[in-house]
């Protein structure tokens, strides 16, 4: 057998300055159109679904101007059954409706805020370039709509979600969706298409607790979720609600994660994926048979069905399907396939094993949280306290939000009744109050905290930015819960 030949050094290194000379070059494959010049052809009004539905593809058609219209609802709903929950939503749907365009289309999009929600919001689009993906330019007070414009410009699957103040607590509550920018020419034609979207959620009372739950922003915090669900709820994939497809059949899912803090592991038991868009993207992965998605992220599955019978769809961190809801069915009927698949086909084999749980022997709990000792201690701490629990809406130096959240800096409302003030800490407040001669009608949540940490956050509000110097004692909270 002939020897290959040894290479010299300087034989390598002009190899290798060859290869790196054409990966840097570019391929045929990459795009280098500048799309901001792609020029529009009339105007349609956009088609939005609600979760599991998607709009009709864009095909062939050419870059247009796309009137779009989303109005933003808070309404009670179902989270798990008897478990009740209330969520903030773009359209009316957790997910968000689905919005579907193509590269090059000039979107006028004008977003609605309910009169009878609460809250301002706002819209941060992955898709858009441009300052907060739009969140800087569609800050909405209840009663009130605000229209501006985009070009989009990179084709994929990108999420959107609400940015305003606390963004955690919008996206926490369903203020989420995906937005398609399709590529020119549109996508290959696929059989089904279905829109899912993974949540991670975070209630006062543990995994299905009966009732309306409140939104439990220390859980939150901590990343310990109560629920995570597919499309808003336990079972919005499953029984009567399952997506279907026929034997044969291509599927096409659009998956997104709103989060706001999970991961998700993407997987369809009994189905590999034949094509997975990575993160919504142009690069295209073959024969996968599990997709990371990560919170704000997305990806574009297809496989073909083969086998009747019902694949599950998962979140393969497999406790939270199991135990916390991640779970959908795709139901697929026709003929059986015995070269694919000839074992025994039940339906619903694949249910939630509830959410007990376990302690080890000699848990000893967390430590105590620290104890003022004196008036200069105890503001200290509540400095800290203030900066993680306040700061998002009231801000860095109690000025608040106008039109959202009312200021604490030399606030008559606050200074007026040190035992009010208490209360809406532990508590909460619905509705509407005036401070410093403005009215604001929003929500206060409860906060999780001990009556050692809400006399130090109080103390510091209360020795800050002019107000009148009281101190609150553990005491004094004490005394209010128990009146309350």
């Amino acid at each position: 057998m002939k020897k290959p030949p040894i290479l010299t050094l300087s034989q390598i290194l002009l190899l290798s300055g060859v290869g790196l000379l054409f990966s840097c070059s570019g391929s045929p494959n990459q795009e280098s159109t500048d799309n901001t010049t792609i020029e529009i052809s009339g105007k349609i009004n956009a088609q939005l679904t609600s979760p599991p539905h998607v709009p009709e593809p864009v095909g062939s058609r050419p870059a247009k101007q796309v009137i779009l219209d989303m109005e933003i609802l808070e309404q009670e709903g179902q989270m798990a059954n008897g478990v009740s929950y209330i969520y903030w939503t773009f359209g009316g749907s957790v997910p968000g409706s689905f919005i579907r365009t193509r590269v090059g289309d000039e979107v006028e999009f004008t977003l609605k805020n309910h009169p009878n929600n609460k809250l301002p919001h706002n819209i941060d689009l992955h898709a858009v370039t441009g300052p907060g993906g739009g969140a800087s330019s569609s800050f909405v007070a209840p009663g009130h709509e605000i229209t501006f414009s985009f070009k989009t410009l990179n084709p994929g699957l990108y999420v959107y979600h609400c940015a305003t103040a606390p963004v955690g607590m919008h996206i926490a509550n369903g203020m989420y969706g995906l937005i398609l920018v399709e590529p020119a020419g549109g996508y290959p034609i696929v059989d089904k298409e279905y829109y899912i979207m993974q949540g991670d959620f975070y209630t006062k009372g543990n995994n299905g607790e009966p009732g309306l739950q409140p939104f439990d922003m220390q859980k939150a915090v901590d990343e310990d979720a109560d629920y995570v669900v597919f499309n808003g709820s336990t079972d919005a994939l499953t029984g009567d609600n399952a997506i279907t497809a026929e034997v044969g059949e291509t599927i096409r899912l659009f998956v997104g994660n709103g989060g706001p803090n999970l991961s998700s592991a993407f997987h369809v038991i009994g189905e590999i994926f034949d094509r997975v868009h990575v993160e919504g993207g142009k690069l295209v992965n073959h024969d996968i048979q599990t997709t990371l998605i990560p919170p704000g992220g997305a990806a574009i599955v297809e496989f073909k069905v083969e086998a009747p019978g019902t694949l599950v769809l998962v979140d393969h961190a497999i406790f939270r399907a199991f135990n916390k809801g991640a779970l959908g069915m795709l139901k697929v009927s026709g003929p059986e396939n015995e070269k694919v698949y000839s074992g025994t086909i039940q339906e619903g084999i694949y249910q939630p094993e509830g959410g007990a749980i376990q302690t080890m022997p000699g848990d000893q709990g967390a430590p105590e949280a620290p104890t003022a000792g004196s008036l200069s201690e105890r503001i200290e701490i509540g400095k800290r306290l203030y900066a993680q629990t306040c700061l998002a809406c009231h801000q860095e130096n109690g000025q608040g939000i106008p039109n959202a959240f009312p200021p604490l800096a030399n606030a008559d409302y606050l200074n007026a009744d040190v035992d009010r003030a208490i209360s809406i800490v532990l508590h909460g407040k619905t509705g509407e109050i005036t401070v410093n001669g403005k009215t604001y009608n929003s929500v206060m949540t409860a906060q999780t905290l001990t009556d050692e940490q809400v006399a130090n956050v109080l103390t510091y509000v209360y020795n800050s930015w002019g107000n009148n110097g009281t101190e609150v004692t553990p005491s004094m909270v004490t005394k209010v819960k128990s009146t309350h």
